[in-house]
């Protein structure tokens, strides 16, 4: 990796992009400390503190802590994100669509600005239900008319902003600005949550020297084991090897070449923690904004909904939600890689272009057999994104360790950083072509 920067900044035009990469970066700091007009900072923060669920502490890490100080760019990227899935699913399920993303370059375009609206309209919604929330708790400067539209425009503005600064480095920068925008807020919160873990278990008062040593070596491999999973889970591939047949063109016999179908072991990516997540907060945020604190029977499942409490020893019925969380994930594991990947149009391909996995028919066999590989590693995929999801949950319930990071988080930021690399390793392969040519 760090031979990767040393060499990508030998080269002019790649230094360029990664300096405005760095300095859009550095923007994206600098707004995530401006207060959102119209909003109380302070009785904000103290409504926040009250309400530290699992929840509100995801939020707050992918927002980079705009959300926790009510910055302008509370919202974070999670409208674009959020248009950004819904644009994929419809494209599948709307055939209009489905043709103007097959239409090039310019069909592509038009998908891209319908996402851009979305991405607008969804920001506006979410901020005017914070916006209307936290005014009935209190949290506006005065709960009148134009506070209320000044601090929607306000919030809305932050996260159309971050979409624009995102595309600016996906064009002019060193690529996947929405991830790298996203990365970015992850980030800024590591190094406190880490100096947290290492003041409550390794610094603390009374902690003899060998305890000490040992939580410092416990916390150290928890976290570079976690990365190590992520890297093997998102680098894991399973290849399916494929055979062209020969067959005459012209006058020359082409074909015969040997080929292989990768298919990821993560083939969903973060995006089945992120729905499972999402489904389970929706009920914690509608109940902490409607001040319902829940009692009895629809008490104890808001409790077993929330993550603080799961794991936690001698209240493990709570942990239930754990078990629901795990489910949602292998659910949407399946569901996601169903609707993105077609294993019925892949063997039609590979009938046209005369190709064949060795041993199996062309045609539906060949559907029915990527079908039962696809599963398979889908499963093991499923299990791998459950293990990193769940252990900063049962260290969270058994120790009290508690970090604003978890696994969700090292997936996106591992996922990104690799891409990144490829993204910079493949600009620097393409120049060292264009020079090639040149001489």
């Amino acid at each position: 990796m760090l031979t990767t920067l040393k060499n990508a900044f030998k080269i002019k035009d790649l230094r360029q992009k990664i300096l405005f990469t760095l300095a859009m970066l550095v923007v994206i700091r600098i707004g995530s400390q401006l207060p959102a007009p119209g909003i109380n900072g302070e009785i904000f923060a103290q409504w926040f503190a009250s309400n530290t669920a699992g929840s509100f502490s995801f939020f707050d890490a992918i927002t980079g802590g705009s959300f926790s100080s009510m910055a302008v760019l509370a919202l974070g990227i999670n409208p674009y994100i959020t248009s950004s899935i819904i644009m994929q699913l419809l494209t599948i399920a709307i055939p209009k669509l489905e043709e103007m993303q097959n239409d090039g370059e310019d069909g592509r375009k038009k998908i891209v600005s319908i996402t851009r609206y979305v991405t607008v309209g969804l920001a506006l919604i979410q901020s005017t239900a914070m916006v209307i929330g936290f005014g009935n708790q209190g949290a506006l400067k005065s709960f009148d008319a134009m506070t209320v539209i000044v601090a929607i425009a306000g919030l809305t503005a932050g996260s159309a902003f971050l979409m624009w600064v995102g595309e600016r480095i996906t064009e002019n920068g060193i690529g996947n600005g929405i991830s790298v925008v996203l990365v970015i807020n992850i980030v800024s919160r590591m190094p406190q949550d880490i100096a947290q873990l290492f003041r409550q278990f390794v610094f603390a008062d009374g902690t003899a020297p060998a305890t000490a040593v040992l939580a410092a070596v416990i916390i150290v491999a928890v976290i570079v084991g976690m990365v190590l999973m992520v890297v093997y889970l998102n680098s894991a591939t399973r290849k399916i090897p494929v055979q062209y047949a020969k067959k005459m063109q012209g006058r020359k016999m082409v074909g015969g070449q040997t080929s292989n179908i990768p298919l990821r072991v993560n083939t969903a990516g973060v995006i089945p923690v992120i729905f499972a997540q999402s489904i389970l907060q929706i009920p914690i945020l509608i109940c902490g904004f409607l001040k319902y604190q829940g009692t009895g029977f629809w008490g104890e499942v808001l409790k077993g909904l929330n993550s603080n409490n799961w794991c936690r020893p001698g209240e493990w019925k709570y942990s239930i939600g754990l078990l629901f969380y795990v489910v949602l994930i292998v659910f949407f594991a399946y569901f996601y890689t169903s609707i993105t990947f077609n294993p019925m149009m892949v063997a039609d391909n590979m009938k046209k272009q005369g190709g064949f996995i060795p041993g199996i028919r062309p045609g539906k066999p060949t559907s029915d057999y990527l079908n039962k590989v696809l599963n398979y590693i889908i499963f093991i995929g499923a299990i791998g994104l459950t293990i990193v999801s769940v252990i900063p949950y049962v260290f969270n319930g058994v120790f009290g360790a508690s970090v604003s990071f978890g696994g969700t988080s090292l997936i996106i930021v591992v996922s990104v950083v690799l891409e990144t690399l490829k993204q910079a390793e493949s600009l620097m392969l393409v120049r060292n072509y264009k020079g090639f040519l040149q001489d």
